[in-house]
């Protein structure tokens, strides 16, 4: 097959395009789901021709995200024809600088082991050593593993929290980092330089599967995050959101002696269906409502979930008026307080991207410790030069860069336990350590305006729309500076997305989501406690918070 991804979406050359697919897919089950449509596009059935106009009329861009999307026929999905000529590239990429090796794993999702070792086969097809992890594991394994067998790239099979239908390719170089430019863009140049798919070598054998001895590797690291002499007695509620994160949680909760959690049974065992949630990310609303419940019948000091793949951590705690999620933006400022308080004369970077809170730059400036701020997402973070601790809103923490120089949800989860278990030897909680916060620096407050798009093009309408008519005001503040983040700012590469910085310290940034159909937009406001109140600080914040979402709304057209 050509490197040349789709013709036209005129009706005949997708047809042919279609149809010399269908001559050279390796996979039974997409020819047979192809030739069903490519028959009833014969017959005249408008949804059919639609249906191969969207699968034949674009393809999946390889990124610093590296491929996600839905699982089909066709260059626009995620099959094995895209996923052999993309680890056909990423081999190309691999020798060209002086590599040799690379290890691969996958979680549990449709198709996940079948790409696994379809990479497999292609990279000791190339002349390049594979290693293959031992079964379905959580993406800071793969991460952890590529520094620990000093490996020249990894890669993860994983779409980690998007929906079931969905499946991804993410890669890692020899540092443990996500990709970055240039590097995406020129695996993606080899990635086109693939010939006829029949000219890529497949191995039938000659990788190396791992045993558990990168496992023990990992959960004994994940360990010694905690202090040996730390308490222990905290009761947590457990999901892993039917995902691969389970089992190693138990183990790493083990070798911590923290008590066995109490799990929720429902979602204990990996099931790519995702059968008890709408979509398989904690943020999501409802998707904890299990572990929630549970925890209220326990009695529980704390309930902790982690997406499909494990590298985002969710944390819900009772607070005063009972019990909620907290933001990725609170987490982030308990793990970093912790740590600066845990560790008298801590040092190097604290880190977090440009949707987070702007309070991590204000702790890491009290105890003297540096700060940077980086575009969304933890190929960025974990890339900051003397990284201690990072974080982003989404749920992602890294608290061991040396180690996962990527978001982990397994150690931050095992970090936050310590946390809530000093707390309690205090009589205190994590809402009591959030109010202490608010006392310390200011309320910070943030919030999010999220909307799902039926097609990508309307991100882009939105976008003119702003940028068209900027607000002067949004919630009754005035907008003091408009960003267009697109020029770089701060020292930034440039990105889609436009940043408002409001009066009263508040922030607006509007972006597109990087992963998923969706328009996003983070506010945030800062609020002086006055008089020791922190509830009626809260409260305050909330009403500015939908004040502005209200009126962001409006000039978006959202």
């Amino acid at each position: 097959m050509s490197a040349t991804i789709g013709p036209s979406d005129e009706t005949p050359d997708v047809l042919a395009y279609a149809r010399r697919w269908l001559a050279d897919d390796p996979d039974p089950d997409t020819r047979t789901e192809l030739a069903g449509l490519l028959e009833r596009a014969d017959e005249g059935d408008g949804a059919a021709l639609a249906d191969l106009r969207d699968r034949f009329g674009g393809r999946l861009e390889f990124g610093t995200a590296g491929l996600r999307g839905a699982l089909g026929a066709g260059p626009n999905r995620m099959n094995r024809v895209v996923v052999i000529r993309a680890a056909a590239g990423l081999a190309a990429y691999v020798k060209s600088h002086g590599g040799s090796s690379v290890v691969v794993g996958y979680d549990a999702r449709h198709r996940s082991d079948q790409f696994a070792l379809d990479t497999c086969a292609v990279v000791v097809g190339a002349g390049l050593r594979a290693f293959l992890l031992p079964r379905p594991l959580p993406t800071p394994v793969l991460a952890f593993a590529v520094r620990h067998l000093g490996v020249d790239a990894g890669v993860m099979v994983t779409a980690s929290h998007n929906p079931p239908q969905d499946n991804g390719y993410k890669v890692y170089l020899g540092d443990g980092s996500q990709i970055v430019p240039p590097a995406d863009t020129e695996i993606s140049a080899a990635i086109e330089a693939v010939g006829a798919l029949g000219s890529v070598p497949l191995a039938e054998d000659g990788w190396e599967t791992l045993d558990e001895a990168v496992l023990d590797a990992y959960v004994a690291r994940v360990a010694s995050v905690v202090r040996p002499d730390g308490p222990r007695d905290v009761e947590i509620v457990y999901t892993p959101l039917h995902g691969v994160g389970g089992e190693v949680m138990r183990r790493v909760l083990e070798a911590t002696g923290f008590p066995r959690p109490d799990s929720v049974e429902e979602q204990a065992e990996p099931d790519p269906d995702f059968p008890t949630v709408g979509f398989p990310n904690p943020e999501e609303p409802g998707a904890i409502d299990l572990a929630l419940s549970l925890a209220e019948r326990r009695g529980a000091d704390l309930v902790i979930a982690n997406d499909p793949d494990a590298d985002r951590c969710a944390v819900a705690a009772p607070m005063h008026y009972g019990w909620r999620m907290l933001r990725g933006d609170e987490v982030g400022a308990l793990l970093a307080t912790y740590l600066v308080t845990r560790e008298p004369g801590l040092d190097g970077v604290f880190a977090c991207s440009i949707v987070s809170s702007s309070l991590l730059g204000k702790i890491a400036g009290r105890y003297g410790l540096g700060y940077a701020e980086t575009l969304t997402g933890f190929k960025w973070i974990g890339r900051i030069e003397g990284l201690r601790f990072g974080y982003e809103e989404a749920l992602g923490y890294c608290v061991d860069p040396s180690a996962v120089k990527d978001k982990d949800g397994l150690s931050a989860a095992v970090l936050v336990a310590e946390l809530a278990a000093t707390l309690r030897v205090e009589g205190r909680g994590l809402g009591d350590a959030l109010d202490d916060i608010a006392r310390g620096y200011g309320l910070h407050a943030t919030d999010q305006l999220s909307v799902r798009v039926d097609e990508v093009s309307e991100i882009g309408l939105v976008m003119d729309r702003l940028r068209a008519r900027a607000p002067t005001s949004l919630g009754g503040r005035a907008v003091e500076a408009v960003e267009d983040l697109t020029t770089g700012v701060s020292g930034l590469p440039p990105t889609e997305g436009l940043r408002y910085r409001l009066a009263e310290g508040a922030r607006v940034i509007v972006r597109p989501s990087g992963t998923e159909p969706k328009i996003k937009c983070y506010l945030e406001v800062v609020v002086e406690v006055a008089g020791d109140d922190v509830a009626a600080a809260r409260a305050a914040a909330a009403e500015q918070l939908e004040a502005i979402k209200a009126d962001l709304a409006d000039a978006a057209g959202i």
